[in-house]
């Protein structure tokens, strides 16, 4: 059996791989919010207008983790408007299933973190919920506090984390 190993570039939010990333990841939070699986319309729904467009520079920046040349997980930054302010969110955050426990979650992070340092990010921030459960120990396992409410524009958002880089 050939090695597995795990690659995470920058890439555009939109190209076919990110795509279908974003798409899993809209599917997987709505349907674990609504306890069903997610129709077709509420994934469309979920990625029209969802600002992915500010996922490249200079406002952020979007990368993707591939794992033995398959598209694996995704994860997005967001500079805050604030100029100067050397702060981002990191925002869709996403491992497929088929590749939870291989490493690629803190890979797909440290990436995200480059990135943001490239960026002259200086604080990491982000809000999740509580019933994902995997994201918020990957969180806390890569050195990511929960801290207050930074912000109140999520009506999803339940628990927020920062991390100093």
């Amino acid at each position: 059996m050939p090695l597995m190993t795990w690659n995470v570039t920058a890439e555009r939010f939109d190209s076919p791989d990110a795509t279908g990333l974003r798409r899993d990841y809209y599917d997987e939070v709505a349907s674990r919010y609504w306890k069903r699986p997610a129709t077709a319309a509420e994934i469309a729904d979920g990625l029209s207008g969802d600002g992915a467009e500010l996922l490249l520079p200079p406002t952020g920046q979007f990368v993707v983790g591939r794992r033995g040349g398959l598209p694996a997980s995704c994860a997005g930054l967001l500079l805050t408007p604030e100029a100067g302010s050397g702060t981002a969110e990191l925002t869709r955050v996403y491992v497929r299933p088929a590749f939870r426990g291989t490493g690629g979650g803190g890979l797909l992070l440290a990436a995200a973190e480059a990135e943001a340092r490239a960026l002259g990010v200086r604080l990491l921030r982000l809000d999740t919920r509580s019933d994902l459960v995997e994201a918020r120990g990957l969180y806390a396992k890569h050195g990511f506090r929960e801290v207050p409410a930074f912000h109140h524009r999520n009506p999803y958002a339940e628990h927020w984390f920062a991390k100093e880089l």
